[in-house]
């Protein structure tokens, strides 16, 4: 990724650059680290604002809505990554809309809005199989049942979302997200094996 950011600055490719920008930024969502999201995030911002990006503007502003959540700003994180959903919508383009829809599910489920949350998966299942764009279909099978895990839902349905996230990653030969998934189902299990634990579980979105 270095080395694509330094390409794009040396060759002056502002549309490449700002390409390579919005997938440092979401390499390190996937490291789950919310101040290098949010430093990387601005960059593309800026970028795109000076020359007209809305798609990649609508990307930045997503993530950089995604680590002010995770950094404990659930209020004005999850006003960003609407806002970049509804410029991205503006667009026309599809590209993405299943993962950012996952962040927004994501910060919704951290401020304590989990119903809300599930309703952001269930319309990215539609863009799914609209787009037919699936590399982030794993998460959202396994954020399902960490949602769910909290409303104390049926165990059924909650075993179904996390076998589908594993049998989905490693088909997807996925070898990260398969991991993360049968980590969640895990500690799923473990809690719910302690009386202690009750009927609304808190797994870890990561």
């Amino acid at each position: 990724m270095a080395e694509a950011l330094a390409l794009a600055k040396e060759l002056n490719n502002t549309s490449a650059l700002a390409v390579a920008l919005f997938h440092a930024g979401l390499l390190w969502h996937l490291e789950r680290n919310p101040a290098e999201v949010e430093r990387l995030a601005s960059e593309p911002i800026e970028l795109s604002l000076r020359q007209n990006f809305a798609v990649w503007l609508a990307g930045g502003t997503v993530l950089r809505g995604w680590a002010r959540s995770a950094a404990g700003d659930t209020t004005q994180g999850t006003s960003w990554i609407e806002d970049g959903i509804g410029a991205h919508k503006a667009t026309g383009s599809i590209l993405n809309m299943s993962y950012a829809l996952a962040l927004k599910a994501e910060s919704l489920h951290i401020a304590d809005r989990t119903p809300e949350a599930l309703l952001a998966i269930k319309e990215a299942d539609s863009f799914v199989e609209s787009s037919g764009e699936r590399w982030w279909n794993a998460e959202l099978h396994r954020l399902r049942g960490v949602f769910l895990a909290a409303i104390g839902a049926d165990e059924a349905q909650i075993e179904a979302s996390f076998c589908a996230a594993i049998k989905t990653a490693k088909e997807q030969k996925s070898t990260s997200l398969a991991k993360r998934a049968e980590a969640t189902y895990a500690e799923y299990r473990e809690q719910k094996s302690d009386a202690s634990a009750g009927c609304g579980l808190r797994l870890p979105l990561c």
